[in-house]
């Protein structure tokens, strides 16, 4: 290690930088090379979400030049994105406050549109496009607010919730993509309609809390034929989602099922739910485990990119969820503990949070807004930037309980 070599929070990085070492292995991140320039600002995002600290070498670092553009490309250059067509088109609070009545409506309607299911009904594709035409306007104004929302959970409604959470997981991903809203409408309903085919398990297999025999796992697995032929008997159905019912269980190495599809075989907005379907699953309290926190299942998503989920789309997904997602609860360095309110595209690692908990974990006589991006310009100290990533109910913070409240609302 060069003699000019120095550790440095990920707050600290510039353009120009040369970052000779991580906080950890360099296989637990998508960068290319071991050793790279900092060449833009999106290279110090992507540090963020894999690194708290970097090592920095001062003889291989240079000042950037306007014209200049390294040809040392040491971050993975396919995580870039492309930009986002819509830009929030309300301030969060605003949209937290009409989003509400959006989110109650919507699960609600699709509790409603798989009760009619499994009793036999039709899938009521109207109703089910005007819930995901909902969803799509409250993510093109302000994506966080619902995404805030879909934290709320209920686990003895976990399929219904799980598809909507899906619906405007896949939206949110889409409109990242740089989407048109002709095609989030089709990707939500995709998500919306992925698992209807669970409808037509018997619900001692579909909530049984122990490990599936292996009977009774052909029997779950079978969601996805289910899912597609309710879907081709109903009239009105985007074809896209009849697809993605079947295929969202298919791996990029041909392992899934039920086709054992691989690589290209797979159509994109499969690729995508497979990825949102999973993610959310892993965050959720099921009848046969408990929630893990986003950044455990961001981890396990990136592991298994290239096998289980296209590379590309997984990278990408993790570069949007990043690792404090709107409702993550989330310990500082001083010990304070707040809740994620709004992410910062600029500085993924510093979004915006309410303060709930003093350094003891007792709860403060008045809730704070703090905008830790105020780290960067050096107006908070480094005390404020997040230790840790905590579930749902620690430390006595409930996350539903807040929603119900309008915490936000003031």
């Amino acid at each position: 290690m060069s003699s000019n070599t120095q550790k440095v929070h990920v707050s600290e990085l510039r353009v120009g930088m040369f970052v000779s070492r991580l906080d950890r292995d360099w296989l637990e991140t998508p960068f290319l090379l071991q050793g790279f320039h900092i060449e833009e600002e999106g290279d110090i995002d992507v540090i963020a979400e894999y690194c708290q600290y970097v090592y920095i070498d001062d003889d291989k670092s240079v000042k950037p030049k306007a014209s200049e553009h390294s040809s040392n490309v040491g971050t993975a250059r396919q995580v870039r994105v492309n930009p986002n067509i819509f830009q929030p088109e309300v301030p969060l609070e605003d949209e937290h406050r009409r989003v509400m009545g959006t989110f109650r409506q919507a699960r609600s309607l699709t509790k409603t549109l798989l009760d009619d299911i499994r009793l036999g009904g039709a899938i009521n594709t109207e109703q089910a496009r005007h819930t995901v035409n909902e969803c799509v306007q409250s993510v093109i104004r302000h994506p966080d607010a619902l995404l805030w929302m879909s934290k709320m959970r209920d686990e003895n409604e976990y399929t219904a919730e799980h598809c909507l959470n899906v619906c405007i997981l896949a939206i949110a991903f889409g409109r990242h993509l740089g989407m048109e809203e002709s095609e989030l409408q089709n990707l939500g309903m995709c998500g919306l309609l992925h698992d209807v085919g669970k409808m037509k398990i018997p619900p001692e297999i579909l909530n049984k809390p122990d490990r599936l025999t292996v009977d009774e796992m052909r029997i779950m697995m079978a969601h996805t034929v289910h899912g597609r032929n309710l879907l081709l008997s109903s009239s009105g159905i985007y074809t896209g989602a009849i697809d993605v019912a079947l295929s969202h269980h298919e791996r990029i190495d041909g392992k899934g099922y039920p086709r054992q599809l691989s690589g290209n075989s797979i159509s994109r907005f499969s690729k995508i739910i497979a990825i949102v379907d999973a993610y959310d699953a892993m965050t959720a309290d099921r009848c046969y485990q408990t929630a893990r926190t986003s950044t455990e299942a961001i981890k396990i998503i990136y592991k298994d990119r290239g096998t289980h989920f296209d590379e590309q789309l997984a990278l990408k997904f993790l570069q949007m969820v990043g690792l404090y997602p709107a409702g993550s609860i989330v310990e500082l360095y001083s010990g304070e503990v707040g809740m994620v309110i709004e992410s910062n595209p600029r500085y993924r690692h510093l979004p915006r949070i309410v303060m709930l908990r003093d350094k003891d974990k007792q709860p403060l006589p008045k809730e704070v807004m703090v905008d830790l991006s105020l780290v960067e310009k050096g107006e908070l100290s480094k005390d404020y930037l997040i230790k840790q990533v905590w579930k749902d109910k620690t430390f006595g913070i409930t996350l539903k309980n807040y929603l119900e409240r309008g915490l936000f609302m003031a």
